[in-house]
């Protein structure tokens, strides 16, 4: 595996914005070759993505009712293996949860839980003082029979296998937005991102088709995703109905009844109340693994959706966790939204009828 081969598309931009963090990997600033070392075994996997934004049809009464066990509300406590690089315990939990081979929906259970939070790149030098200085940087690649894949990181503890490996101590660490690590994977010549490489046992290769996929059907900012990846407080489920009235949304459909009109799948409390499920992105509900499909929705259908059924106590946002229930009390800027015309299909595309809510 060739580490830090330099190549002119190997550069890229510096840190888009000042969350972004750099932080050394080890003090020897010694200066020595690329260095290489034996390919090595990692997942991957051919993966779909056609699935991915089915045209809706018409959406209506809620499925029959079913018994779910539900994951976590919240993602795991944060910690900090290496002080001052916090660790995406999200995806460090995806990847221990992986099977000794991967199937697909384990690696789109892993780019989900990617849509949030920081990852860390390897840079050959010193991170910070080249971005002080101007200077273009150059990132850790690897090639696999040919192909070549970014390295990225959850956290301090896989950043320094990845040096041990190698044994390359001219190096740094930065970290960035996952949006910008994904960008640097569809922009740059690779064909995916391996996360976590030098860890055995977890580590695994979105390949580029899914990232890129994953991100025209979702939110840019991932605004969802990392509100319910963060901490909670009193404020959260206020903060994620706000961003439920400009977000990409979507729900979840089963197959149609005897009435052509398919079900809208929603979610039971013990005491009673029901909510709509509503998902941030495709990946959500394909994850589930139930043989729904996602429709998307839009803020002022969902509106709707609410208002004609009072039945409905709110909506829950990401059942596959982390989740979150939203009261009709933080739906307000949704709710604000339900005389709003839907937007005019695109030139060509065939207009998708309104989901329907579920039946009282």
């Amino acid at each position: 595996m060739a580490i830090f081969k330099r190549s002119a598309r190997d550069t890229t931009s510096q840190p888009a914005n000042a969350d972004e963090v750099a932080a050394d990997v080890d003090g020897d600033s010694a200066v020595t070759p690329d260095a290489e070392t034996p390919a090595e075994v990692v997942p991957h996997v051919g993966i779909s993505v056609s699935t991915f934004g089915a045209p809706a049809q018409a959406a209506a009464p809620a499925q029959p009712e079913r018994t779910v066990t539900r994951p976590p509300a919240e993602a795991p406590a944060r910690t900090e293996t290496v002080t001052g690089m916090p660790d995406n315990t999200l995806v460090q939990a995806a990847l221990a949860s992986l099977p000794e081979k991967p199937g697909n929906v384990d690696v789109m259970n892993v780019m989900r839980q990617s849509m949030q939070g920081t990852m860390y790149v390897r840079v050959r030098g010193d991170a910070r003082a080249l971005t002080a200085e101007g200077k273009p940087i150059t990132l850790a690649v690897s090639q696999i029979d040919g192909a070549r894949f970014l390295l990225a990181f959850t956290g301090g503890a896989s950043l320094r296998a990845s040096v041990e490996a190698d044994g390359d101590r001219d190096t740094s660490a930065l970290g960035l937005p996952v949006a910008n690590v994904f960008r640097n994977a569809i922009e740059g010549p690779y064909e995916g991102l391996i996360i976590d490489h030098a860890v055995a046992g977890s580590r695994i290769v979105l390949p580029v088709q899914l990232i890129t996929k994953a991100f025209e059907e979702g939110d840019p900012a991932f605004t969802i995703k990392n509100l319910l990846a963060g901490p909670r407080s009193a404020e959260t489920a206020a903060a994620v109905g706000e961003a439920l009235a400009q977000a990409p949304l979507w729900v979840a459909a089963g197959p149609a009844g005897d009435s052509g009109q398919l079900g809208l799948a929603e979610s039971r409390t013990v005491s009673g109340e029901r909510r709509l499920e509503v998902h941030s992105h495709p990946l959500e509900v394909l994850v589930l693994q139930r043989g729904d499909r996602p429709v998307p929705v839009t803020a002022p259908q969902l509106a709707r959706a609410l208002q004609s059924n009072p039945a409905l106590n709110g909506v829950i946002v990401d059942p596959g966790g982390p989740w979150i229930h939203v009261d009709r009390a933080d739906l307000g800027p949704v709710l604000a939204r339900a005389d709003e015309p839907d937007p005019e299909p695109a030139p060509g595309a065939p207009a998708e009828p309104a989901p329907e809510p579920p039946a009282s």
